[in-house]
């Protein structure tokens, strides 16, 4: 491993570590939840 990701490593704690990925995977699931709702993304030429 190298030496600066060591560094970063050691500084974070569990805690912010586990949270980081909470707020990650909330997201997404909301991503995901938003393209359910509108049948994904409207992509045709006169939508532009």
């Amino acid at each position: 491993m190298p030496v600066a990701q060591k560094a970063v490593v050691a500084t974070a704690s569990p805690r912010a570590f586990i949270l980081k990925h909470t707020a990650l995977f909330a997201a997404a699931g909301l991503f995901v939840f938003v393209l359910c709702l509108t049948y994904g993304l409207d992509l045709s030429p006169g939508f532009f």
